[in-house]
């Protein structure tokens, strides 16, 4: 036992580092590029941050770990808004762009309805399964959404005058590109072994497993990212980030993992899906109290609370 979670925690170590790296030698491309704060948050820092999540799952996909799939989706975007959009906004309220309140949440409150529809009511079979040919949907909802931020980009005034994202020079920028690549592969496959390992022996659920533990591991990299821009008072980057990951997940990442193998669906994880389709609209109602477009700590103190007692239910 002890010799499988030294693995998981080790893993996890090379998940994050990768992420890290991966975001460093990305936003540092982007810099040079003169891409705008909002575009990169929601593209380049919200893709670099679930690469734990999509490496993980290749992985488990590969392997047929069915729950573990679903549970790392489904509980990492659940952990990203609850735990994530929580803290940071009880460490600073986080003032939210108009073009985010009415199209980026909304387009990753359909990314879950999508979910939830494509999983209960389209089954190729008796069995409940994500198939191919539904994975292809999540693709093209993927692709939709990167149109819409080029689009947006387009039309967004360029203004970075945040000093604390870094640029490198061209060698050192692909150096951190690759190499993040290379320790998020090789943690990912540490992840999913431990996981799996560590689930058999003491007898727990894989999806239990996929929902908590692999969740919030692979979830780490989105609350370094969003604390650290809300401490530097980037609210563009931290809510970027999280509402970025939640449609990446979903759309690209499942998508993918799907299309490699079918993911069978246990109706289960229908439970954690309206927990994430009551917290996007939660969110999105957020927007209007106090007309202000933000997050305030007493909002981020609610959804914080709401998951501890989400996460007490499923450990019961």
């Amino acid at each position: 036992m002890i010799i499988p979670l030294i693995l998981l925690a080790f893993g996890f170590v090379l998940l994050i580092k990768g992420a890290n790296f991966l975001i460093d030698g990305s936003v540092s491309l982007a810099r040079k590029h003169k891409v705008s704060d909002l575009a990169i948050g929601l593209t380049i820092v919200a893709f670099g941050t679930s690469m734990p999540e999509l490496v993980v799952n290749l992985f488990a996909s590969l392997d047929g770990h069915s729950a573990i799939v679903l549970g790392n989706i489904v509980g990492s975007n659940n952990f990203n808004l609850f735990v994530i959009l929580g803290i940071t906004a009880i460490i600073s309220p986080l003032a939210v762009q108009s073009v985010t309140v009415w199209r980026e949440i909304p387009f990753s409150l359909l990314a879950a309805i999508a979910l939830l529809l494509l999983a209960n009511l389209f089954p190729a079979s008796a069995n409940l399964a994500i198939t191919r040919a539904e994975s292809l949907l999540l693709l093209s909802l993927f692709i939709l959404f990167l149109y819409y931020i080029f689009k947006q980009m387009k039309k967004t005034p360029v203004v970075n005058d945040n000093q604390n994202t870094p640029m490198f020079n061209s060698s050192k920028t692909w150096l951190y590109v690759v190499g993040g690549l290379i320790l998020l592969v090789t943690g990912g496959k540490l992840v999913v072994d431990s996981a799996v390992d560590i689930a058999t022996q003491i007898g727990i659920s894989q999806k239990v497993i996929g929902l908590t533990i692999i969740a919030a591991g692979t979830s780490l990299p989105e609350l370094v990212t969003s604390v650290t821009a809300a401490l530097k008072k980037n609210s563009d980057i931290a809510v970027g980030n999280i509402i970025g990951s939640n449609i990446f997940n979903i759309t690209l990442i499942l998508g993918t993992s799907a299309f490699v193998s079918p993911v069978r669906y246990d109706k289960a994880f229908n439970l954690d899906l309206y927990m994430l389709i009551a917290g996007t609209l939660l969110l999105f109602i957020a927007m209007f109290s106090g007309g202000n477009k933000r997050l305030d700590r007493w909002e981020g103190a609610v959804l914080l609370s709401i998951y501890v007692g989400y996460t007490i239910y499923l450990l019961r």
